[in-house]
């Protein structure tokens, strides 16, 4: 039961503030740092930002360590990381322009969402390369979990739980993430003239292959890209190791054009213009890719590029009732559709995340419960 009306503030300073607004709360909360990740249902109720939880708290570069307030702009860290010659190797995704938001974002927005970009496939998640985290439960608990150390073995690790829960288990105020050397150089061999078939097949014998590919993307009528990073004589030497793997003719996106390349595609770019069209972000295993655009384009008017060697299909639907998904999802035996932007019509009919099989869906709930058993935080923004 809700334990009585809203007290102030809606902008808490200080951990103790946020756990006593939270606590004492008497209606829905909607959790927030710069409201610029428009992922998931609409959330009613009173705003609590976590605005002043904004701060470098450490950056140790030769412990590959940096811990901040969940409110740090990105555009914070990556500059302070960057001039250490230091990366998030997750490769955090900026799309303020896909939903016309003036803000790349905070640190726990990303956290928060579960955001990586083209490098997931070498380095991993973002849930991979999170550490530690506190934060405030839906009771107005303060917790700690997880440590400034890359093995941590100590309790629950909470912080993959939290990680990709859309601010409905807890309200974070700090995280630690690993940092990793950004590579000295890089570039990206290109083919043209591929379909989605062929790009999948040389994505996966290069992903496959000792040339240490960091990211794979085929964006169909344009070409299919492999990028390949390091030590300069280190990237010419497994260049020409895929020049021979591939047995086509191949060019080179040099390293000024490639960084751009790889920046449009990890911000999906390309949808930047369609601004009637229903966006989709589609998992599935790289080899089903190419049958199931097939199917889309059978059945919907639809454009679509592949990341994440054929892993992950963005899929634009020019705009209809439901955004395409009934077909989005009848046509996907396994894997995950996030309706990632939409009209709040097509938003309000149709499960913005993959609906859960029965078992995994009652979990959910149950951990829902456990960290927020009265319901009020993020309340509707994953369905439940």
């Amino acid at each position: 039961m809700l334990r009585g009306t809203l007290i102030l503030p809606l902008e808490p300073k200080s951990q103790d503030e946020l756990g006593s607004t939270i606590a004492n709360v008497g209606e829905p909360l909607l959790i927030q740092g710069h409201g610029t990740k428009q992922i998931g249902h609409d959330v009613a109720g009173s705003v609590v930002s976590l605005r002043n939880f904004s701060s470098i708290e450490i950056y140790e570069p030769e412990e590959l360590i940096l811990e901040a307030g969940a409110a740090t702009p990105m555009s914070e860290i990556n500059a302070l990381v960057a001039s250490r010659h230091q990366m998030l190797a997750f490769e955090p995704p900026d799309y303020s322009s896909l939903y016309g938001t003036s803000s790349a974002g905070t640190l726990g927005g990303v956290v928060a969402c579960g955001l990586s970009g083209p490098r997931r496939i070498k380095a991993g998640a973002v849930r991979d390369h999170v550490l530690g985290v506190t934060g405030v439960t839906g009771n107005g608990l303060a917790f700690k979990s997880g440590a400034r150390v890359v093995k941590n073995v100590t309790g629950y690790d909470l912080p993959k739980l939290l990680t990709g829960s859309h601010g409905t288990l807890a309200a974070l105020t700090s995280i630690i993430v690993k940092v990793l050397p950004l590579p000295e150089t890089e570039e990206t061999v290109v083919l043209r003239g591929l379909d989605d078939v062929a790009a999948v097949r040389v994505m996966s014998d290069a992903l496959q292959s000792a040339a240490e590919v960091s990211a794979a993307a085929h964006v169909p009528g344009e070409g299919t890209y492999l990028r390949l990073e390091g030590i300069a004589p280190s990237v010419a030497a497994r260049r020409d190791l895929l020049f021979k793997l591939l047995r086509r003719d191949a060019g080179i996106v040099s390293a000024a054009e490639s960084v751009a390349l790889w920046q449009g595609l990890r911000d999906a770019a390309f949808f930047w213009p369609l601004q009637n069209h229903c966006i989709w972000r589609i998992s599935v295993a790289p080899m089903d890719a190419p049958a199931l655009v097939a199917q889309y384009h059978q059945a919907l008017d639809c454009r679509h590029v592949l990341d994440w060697g054929g892993g992950l299909i963005w899929l634009a639907v020019k705009d209809t009732d439901a955004g395409g998904a009934s077909v989005v999802r009848g046509a996907l035996k396994n894997g995950h559709a996030t309706l990632m932007r939409a009209p709040d019509s097509v938003k309000t009919r149709v499960p913005v995340f993959q609906p859960q099989l029965p078992a995994l869906a009652a979990l959910s709930i149950r951990v829902k419960q456990a960290f927020d058993p009265r319901g009020i935080l993020n309340r509707g923004r994953m369905g439940f």
